[in-house]
């Protein structure tokens, strides 16, 4: 018999294989049942009063054609040695939590930490020129002192040379996957993927077994611009997967720096765009960015996204209105959806507490159905 924290993995890894379920949409059944296994056991009139899940999705989960496959997965990593890190887990990167498209769970192996002080992502193109070689192996050599951690995406050009000199100068690397963690792609780059795993690791969204189809690598690149502070663009032609990642470490409000190449050339075209068009800084020297970004020797980890405690300070209010008026002093004005998530409340409580809280003069109502203290 799994225990019931095993038994609530095996419920979010079956709402993930769910057909028509998204990682948003998780979410927000999961914060509006309690669970993932309260998502099963809810009846139709309850799922298909959630916001935007529809009579197919219900129907879909009703069904529970996906949790003999779920729990046959959860017992394929274990044998296997894969981590599992679900969003609700101390485990789950912290610079990955606040996002609103964050995967609801990312499959590890390795030896790594998620939450290392500094975390770079180092993308760009496939057809790698000598110059970009010779740059990218010059910004993992000058970033040794400060063991940054270095995200990348396992592809041919630039991402293989960043892991290889990461290797090479004993800096851990990220490899972040379009596929399951038993499907290195291309196939060619195994070795070094084995490599990466003594000081790094692997990591992806996708089950064992998952092959690496077209619309995978969109959604691989937003993971990588998730987990870097800022991310780097080596070489890009004016269209790439680098340039996706770049929107979506944008849309995350973290910085973007280019390497400026030379005029005309096809695989500096993409970059010397992104400096023109103020979508990027321009990269002149590690010296430079590590000064622009605030970070020393000394720089410290980043804290870990916590369930805040309800004594901080706000006395005479109950432990779960003293965890939300905490969380909304930590972070400001805060959605609904991320407010439940964060404090691992049901949905329907969190609105009465939020409710109780207004007439008490503490909590205000933003548009967008968000929160903020008074």
């Amino acid at each position: 018999m799994l225990q019931s924290n095993e038994d609530e993995k095996v419920f979010t890894l079956a709402l993930i294989h769910t057909p028509g379920i998204g990682s948003v949409t998780i979410r927000q059944l999961i914060s509006y049942c309690g669970g993932a296994s309260s998502v099963f056991l809810a009846d139709y009139k309850h799922l298909i009063k959630i916001p935007g899940v529809g009579d197919k999705v219900v129907k879909a989960i009703l069904a529970k054609t996906t949790l003999e496959m779920a729990e046959r997965e959860l017992h394929s990593c274990n044998q296997s040695g894969v981590n599992l890190h679900f969003f609700n887990d101390p485990t789950y990167p912290a610079r990955l939590k606040p996002l609103y498209d964050a995967p609801v769970v990312l499959y590890s192996k390795g030896k790594f930490d998620f939450n290392t002080a500094i975390s770079i992502g180092i993308v760009g193109t496939r057809q790698i020129s000598d110059y970009g070689k010779s740059v990218t192996e010059t910004i993992i050599k000058e970033l040794e002192p400060f063991k940054a951690m270095i995200v990348s995406g396992l592809a041919y050009g630039v991402d293989i040379t960043a892991h290889r000199a990461c290797v090479k100068y004993n800096l851990p690397t990220l490899g972040v996957m379009a596929s399951g963690l038993d499907v290195i792609y291309p196939a060619g780059h195994q070795r070094t993927a084995l490599e990466m795993q003594e000081n790094g690791g692997l990591v992806t969204e996708n089950a064992l077994g998952t092959k690496p189809d077209f619309m995978r690598f969109p959604a691989r690149n937003r993971i990588i611009a998730g987990l870097s502070d800022v991310t780097v663009v080596v070489e890009s032609a004016k269209k790439g997967g680098s340039l996706i990642t770049v929107e979506f470490a944008q849309n995350y409000h973290r910085d973007v720096y280019a390497v400026p190449g030379m005029i005309g050339s096809g695989q500096s075209e993409g970059c010397n765009y992104l400096i023109r068009d103020h979508k990027a800084s321009i990269f002149t020297s590690v010296e430079d960015m590590v000064t622009a970004m605030g970070w020393g020797l000394e720089t410290k980890k980043p804290a870990a996204v916590p369930v805040v405690q309800a004594q901080c300070s706000f006395e005479g209010f109950t432990q779960d209105e003293g965890q939300i008026l905490a969380l909304l002093k930590q972070k400001g004005s805060v959605q609904i959806d991320e407010l439940a998530w964060q404090s691992g409340m049901h949905q329907n409580k969190l609105a009465t507490l939020l409710l109780n809280l207004e007439f008490q003069g503490m909590v205000r109502s933003l548009p967008g159905k968000k929160y903020g203290l008074m």
